[in-house]
């Protein structure tokens, strides 16, 4: 089977460029003929997925009409039997350059956009987005399938796009176990690196400094954990976003309350050793506004870290009603603040829910578990006997 994937970038920061690198190899060790063709020029993960056996094709048109008539092109040239769009902009140019060229097409839906928590956010126009809703219907009409990373998400971006739900099978996102789970046994060699005593209590979290990750939340539950654990220090992995600034100037407030603690909060920037990262943390905190699964909690269920995170239908999916993981709601600093404090202090319960979802992990979240899934969620698409829709809404 040859499977052109098309994705907006795949540089070294978000979750679906991440899965992408993640299961090249494994997709090729299944027999998979796999092209890759983004959309933004962007160094990142290029030398990687080429090494895996991937074959990479820059399309920089700097337009959608040009992204669509390069991607219709390299689609003639090429001659795969599928194409799998991720991400906005592939979706829509790839889904046209698809139908044009009568090649099957399959996207996947990654998060829940569209909504009310969007419309929310700073700095977005409500007509912008209902203009970019209206277009992602529109090309969802031309795909064979969909592919949901949860149930959620395939719920509601059913609703959003008017496309039946039959039609939208959930796969989530996987991690190689035994990778993760050998971050632990750096967790000292990571702490000296970082000057971090081992009784330093440490909590880590890893997103894009943007509203929709809650990072604000955090630092404002995070100087109520210094009040009660005056030696904590936060650690933020990411890149800078619209965020910044404002998560800055917090930062600098708790350094100004904390005379003599070197840096409570420290800004790590992007980094490319987030299990090691985890492995060294005491806790794992996702703060997110919303998410649409949330995969960096699969890494740090696959590394053993516990967790503390917002309460949200796509977080349940993965964790479980709060047996392996300390739910929290959305939006509520205090509420955080304390669930932080107990997951620092009260060591017998928070081991318990660690272990709990390092369990969970190896039986759902494996990446050879995953791929056997896409492979098997390609070869439907490509099926005439299957038809439009699928036989299940989900595939677990």
């Amino acid at each position: 089977m040859h499977v052109l994937q098309v994705i907006d970038s795949v540089d070294r920061v978000g979750g679906a460029e991440r899965a992408a690198v993640a299961m090249a190899p494994q997709l090729i060790r299944r027999g998979i003929t796999l092209d890759i063709a983004y959309l933004l020029d962007l160094d990142g993960f290029q030398p990687e997925l080429a090494a895996a056996g991937a074959t990479l094709f820059g399309v920089h048109r700097g337009s959608r009409a040009g992204s669509t008539h390069g991607l219709a092109r390299l689609i003639r040239d090429r001659r795969p039997d599928l194409v799998h769009t991720t991400l906005y902009e592939a979706d829509v140019a790839g889904r046209i350059a698809a139908l044009v060229t009568g090649v099957p097409v399959v996207s996947s839906l990654v998060n829940t956009a569209y909504g009310a928590e969007m419309r929310a956010q700073p700095g977005i126009r409500p007509w912008k987005l209902r203009a970019a809703q209206g277009l992602d219907a529109a090309s969802a009409r031309g795909v064979r399938r969909f592919h949901a990373l949860t149930d959620h998400v395939a719920n509601v971006m059913a609703r959003r796009l008017g496309v039946r739900r039959a039609r939208i099978e959930v796969v989530p996102r996987g991690r190689d176990g035994e990778l993760l789970a050998t971050a632990r046994d750096r967790r000292a060699a990571t702490r000296g690196a970082l000057g971090l005593a081992e009784d330093v209590p440490v909590l880590l979290t890893a997103a894009r400094q943007e509203y929709q990750k809650g990072l604000d939340v955090l630092l404002t539950a995070f100087a109520r954990v210094r009040r009660e654990l005056p030696d904590a220090v936060l650690l933020l992995a990411g890149p800078p976003g619209g965020q910044t600034e404002l998560l800055r100037e917090s930062a600098a407030r708790l350094a100004q309350e904390s005379p003599g603690v070197r840096e409570p909060v420290r800004f790590l920037g992007h980094r490319d050793d987030v299990p090691d990262l985890m492995g060294a943390a005491d806790v794992f905190v996702l703060p997110s506004r919303w998410e649409g699964l949330g995969s960096v909690l699969i890494e740090a269920m696959g590394v053993g870290t516990p967790i503390v995170t917002s309460d949200l239908p796509p977080v349940r999916e993965i964790t479980g009603s709060g047996d392996c993981a300390a739910l929290v709601p959305p939006n509520a600093p205090e509420a955080l603040a304390t669930a932080l404090v107990a997951a620092l202090t009260e060591r017998e319960k928070t081991a318990m829910r660690a272990e709990a979802a390092y369990r969970r992990f190896g039986e759902e979240y494996t990446i050879d578990s995953v791929c056997d899934r896409m492979v098997a969620f390609y070869a439907r698409a490509l099926d005439p006997r299957a038809g439009r829709d699928a036989s299940s809404g989900s595939v677990r």
